[in-house]
């Protein structure tokens, strides 16, 4: 641990880590299960997860011993030979997302850049498009990562400006939108890509029948669907991932940040032969994905997830905190909307900036983030008990219902 405080450690990353973040002015120095602390040893209750990279609560002890046993005896061998733990994590993965196979990366951005390059490689040469049209259909509001190919189909300036020239070969539409999918859709048109729900948005959830209409279109005009579940995936909708919620196959599951169980990078994405087998070798890899430390890791943040069952409880406990949030009737909030322990707290924008409240949140312990001017996402690790939500709506109920003291 640190020998400075707070105070000193915010001054020095200002002075020395570039401004690419504005993060909220608490410094986190020690972590277990939902709960963190400054250096001053100051207690907070951790309502981000890390944006969900965190699922199984901070240094679980199982993904922690499987981290230190795995760091005693091999970390890394590239894939340039064979090591003993990526076969045993791709099959395990394999049984999860119901896929014949499993293509590993490290970061969320990587696996999507991965989904990307297997739909256009498919659309060459599966599906017969001319070389270099291939177009993939992706939807407003979308967070896919900060590659300048991905930031190439956000509409968010602050995440274009100044980085073009850009990566042609996507159409963006309109989100919960089939009739601008169908449009969109033409001779070119290699694969969709898609958030079960948009959690850079905002915690913005479709309509019921958005994702199957998506199937639909995908399959009568030989598409691959390929869904986004970094931010989703692994229990936090109340699924094992968000896309069950509609019982669509989807072609193309893309994973991150909590397969990596709030310990390291790990990233994936899983898909059926006759789509992952357009790679041979040399045509794609990455010197870390796959590696030992990272599977052992990921396989035991996989074990926990199942073994205390936390699709059930993020589905049990997400309904209970909204409707506890809904229960407060602040004037100040407008709406509360998400799925399992993925919520987004929409304020009347009368009610000031969301900045005010996480800030005002934070000094009562609650750590969370806004998103964008006017929401607020509560996404707690999923072994949050409901003591501890009821503990939060307090110190929520104070910041949005305060009793007006007396004269």
């Amino acid at each position: 641990m640190s020998s400075y405080g707070s105070e000193q450690l915010m001054k020095m990353e200002h002075e020395f880590g570039a401004h690419n973040y504005h993060p909220l002015e608490v410094v986190i120095s020690k972590a277990e299960g939902i709960w963190v602390e400054d250096p001053e040893g100051r207690r907070y209750m951790d309502m981000l997860s890390a944006y969900s990279a965190v699922n199984q609560g901070h240094r679980h002890p199982k993904i922690i011993k499987a981290l230190k046993d795995q760091a005693d005896v091999l970390t890394l061998t590239s894939r340039a030979f064979f090591n003993d733990q990526w076969p045993l994590f791709a099959k395990k993965l394999s049984d999860v997302t119901g896929k014949e196979m499993i293509l590993p990366m490290n970061t969320g951005a990587e696996a999507v850049e991965t989904a990307i390059k297997t739909m256009r490689k498919w659309g060459y040469l599966v599906k017969g498009v001319e070389k270099d049209k291939a177009e993939i259909i992706v939807f407003e509001n979308n967070f896919h990562g900060r590659t300048v190919t991905i930031i190439t189909f956000s509409v968010d300036p602050d995440a274009r400006d100044n980085y073009g020239p850009f990566t042609p070969g996507f159409v963006v539409v309109p989100y919960d939108d089939l009739a601008a999918v169908e449009k969109a859709v033409n001779k070119n048109t290699v694969g969709i890509l898609v958030e079960p729900i948009q959690g850079e948005a905002g915690v913005v959830v479709p309509s019921d029948g958005f994702l199957k209409g998506l199937e639909t279109i995908a399959r009568r005009n030989n598409l691959l669907l390929a869904v986004d579940e970094i931010q989703t995936g692994f229990c936090r909708t109340g699924k094992t991932f968000a896309f069950e919620h509609e019982g669509i196959d989807p072609d193309i599951i893309i994973m991150g940040k909590a397969l990596g169980g709030g310990v390291m990078p790990v990233s994936a994405i899983a898909a059926n032969k006759n789509v992952l087998e357009v790679f041979l070798p040399g045509t794609h890899g990455s010197t870390f994905g796959g590696n030992p430390l990272a599977c052992a890791v990921a396989s035991a943040s996989i074990d926990v997830l199942i073994e205390e069952k936390l699709a059930e409880r993020s589905a049990e406990l997400g309904e209970y905190f909204m409707e506890g949030i809904r229960a407060l009737k602040s004037p100040k909030i407008k709406l509360v909307r998400g799925k399992g322990l993925l919520i987004g707290v929409v304020l009347h924008e009368s009610a000031g900036k969301a900045r005010i409240y996480t800030t005002a949140l934070k000094e009562k312990g609650l750590l969370c983030k806004e998103t964008h001017n006017w929401i607020i996402r509560f996404a707690p690790p999923l072994v949050i008990t409901k003591q501890e939500i009821d503990m939060a709506l307090e110190k929520i109920a104070e910041v949005f219902c305060p009793v007006e003291a007396k004269a």
